[in-house]
């Protein structure tokens, strides 16, 4: 009996970081911690509050212009630093916030022989810490760009990993390390209306504590709805 080419395919499991696995926005939270640490002025903290208006009102902005604001509350440090700062501030803030249910649920696709990616379009460190923190094999998440020292410059390396390029960050991140055509993706699990890309690309997607866009969203194309806050 021989095989078929869809068995020696590797199952990946994407998990969304930011109100999915964990319960609250990493990018306001770590701006919260910056400004009380004092480490970021007011005016910085007010031109983000603008950023933030802005995105909730679909009005012009660029997804990289709040990243390199956060960041250029550090710009001067080291850049051992500056990923020790966001370690710290992964374990003080987030690490009680992670719902048991994500890590469950990680567990569960392990057991199920999957491949377990987180990705984010938080900050390269936080999502690495997040990631060790899950039990996920990887992560995928905003770089900022480092110069020919290794300093941070402040400007974000590459795109943001938001909205569509989840999903391009997951194809990248297989093909390179599981081969093309080598992997499918067979679930996936976000919370916000710019992951539905996502999740429309997964087998078996679910939409976790979803927002009212994407509950409408997911109950149009027959998604399940995961209630993690219980």
């Amino acid at each position: 009996m021989t095989s078929s080419p869809e068995q020696h395919m590797r199952g990946v499991a994407v998990f969304d970081f930011d109100g999915t696995s964990v319960d609250g926005q990493s990018g306001s939270l770590f701006t919260q911690y910056l400004f009380r640490s004092g480490l970021m002025s007011l005016g910085r903290l007010l031109r983000l509050g603008w950023w933030g208006i802005r995105y909730k009102l679909h009005l012009p902005f660029r997804q990289g212009e709040a990243r390199e604001l956060v960041f250029g509350s550090l710009l001067g440090r080291d850049s051992a630093d500056v990923d020790a700062i966001m370690v710290r501030f992964h374990d003080e803030v987030l690490a009680p916030r992670y719902r048991p249910q994500a890590l469950a649920e990680v567990a569960r696709c392990h057991e199920e022989g999957l491949l377990v990616l987180l990705v984010s379009a938080t900050f390269e460190p936080i999502a690495e810490r997040g990631a060790q923190m899950m039990g996920a094999d990887a992560c995928v998440a905003t770089k900022m760009e480092r110069d020919a020292s290794g300093r941070y410059t402040g400007e974000v390396e590459g795109p943001v990993i938001a909205a569509e390029e989840k999903y391009r960050a997951v194809v990248r991140w297989c093909d390179e390390h599981l081969g093309e055509g080598c992997w499918r993706l067979e679930r996936a699990y976000a919370d916000h209306h710019t992951d539905a890309d996502l999740l429309a690309r997964a087998e078996r997607p679910f939409a976790v504590c979803p927002g009212k866009t994407l509950v409408v969203a997911a109950k149009r194309a027959g998604w399940p709805i995961l209630d993690w806050d219980r």
